[in-house]
């Protein structure tokens, strides 16, 4: 296919350099500012070298990149919160257009998942967004593969900052301030955490999986999600829970009525209990009962998987 890709952050960086190894020319790229279009298929190399040297992809507008001559949009900008902008308007270009569009970008589905649906609907287009739950695990693949109607509930850990800071925290017996600064110096967290430790990017992410599962019987945005953080967990309470063979983790749930995250008690060397960045998801089924999925949760290359695996459907 080919494939238009907005955003030139790591995730939109590693769709670029992968593409080819999966059959795909990448036929416009755009960053913020600039734009790259070769409707026969970009020299993928050639793009990144002049992004990491010049800090720009090209010399055409952003907008170059919607109208050329693509089968796919791949967005991923960076997630945005209210009106999920400018990513939800990238996206109605692509289905205006009837082409196919694959998010990385978790604003639309999160914030405007009703809009999106709509947009869909009066399209010959198709949207997929895999990337926008766990990175590299297959989480709405596996639901869509065993039928929205049989998954009752999903449940697991989605940010592996907020785990990493608890894993070391509860290993080490650290404060919060002292794991998050050396979460910072390893790169595991932004120099802004917040998206993470107050829980905003696994409840968008639960927010996805709530809007999933209800099957448009219903639609949720990030302000219906219950929400707490892990800023205010002590050393002392995770001993405790120690003492008792259990930990704290920061879990998301969503259900068909709703989503939300908050510190919660697991057992020790339960599935839940995961250490680093990792992220796990446990899916509640009908028939199957529980299921477990693992792995990186973020990365650029984790993700760029991810959304290449949903090209890939596209194809099918």
């Amino acid at each position: 296919m080919k494939l238009a890709v907005m955003g030139a952050g790591a995730v939109g960086r590693s769709v670029v350099a992968l593409a080819g190894e999966h059959g795909h020319d990448v036929v416009a790229v755009a960053d913020s500012q600039t734009a790259v279009v070769d409707d026969e298929g970009l020299d993928a190399q050639a793009v990144l070298e002049r992004k990491s040297a010049r800090g720009r992809v090209g010399e055409l507008d952003p907008e170059a990149a919607l109208d050329a001559e693509y089968d796919a949009l791949v967005e991923a900008t960076p997630t945005t919160l209210d009106d999920a902008e400018p990513g939800f308007s990238h996206v109605a270009r692509a289905l205006e257009r009837d082409r196919d569009v694959v998010l990385a970008n978790k604003g639309p589905v999160a914030e405007r998942y009703a809009d999106v649906a709509a947009l869909e609907a009066e399209s010959a287009g198709r949207v997929r967004f895999e990337a926008t739950v766990a990175g590299a695990i297959p989480v709405l693949g596996t639901i869509e593969d065993y039928g929205r109607s049989q998954v009752t509930a999903a449940k697991g850990i989605f940010n592996g900052t907020a785990n990493f800071v608890l894993s070391r925290m509860a290993a080490e017996g650290l404060s919060y301030e002292h794991v998050l600064a050396e979460a910072q110096d390893l790169g595991v967290a932004e120099a802004d955490p917040t998206f993470d430790v107050d829980g905003t990017d696994a409840a968008l992410k639960c927010v996805i999986l709530a809007n999933v599962l209800a099957d448009g019987d219903a639609t949720y945005t990030l302000e219906d999600a219950d929400v707490e953080g892990i800023r205010s967990i002590p050393p002392s309470a995770l001993d405790l829970a120690a003492e008792d063979g259990r930990t704290v983790r920061l879990v998301g749930e969503a259900t068909a009525e709703g989503a939300r995250v908050g510190p919660r008690l697991v057992p020790e060397g339960g599935p839940l209990a995961v250490t680093g960045t990792q992220n796990v998801v446990q899916l509640d089924t009908e028939s199957a009962g529980a299921l477990e999925l693992g792995g990186r949760g973020a990365g650029g290359d984790e993700t760029a998987s991810a959304v290449l695996a949903d090209v890939r459907r596209l194809e099918d």
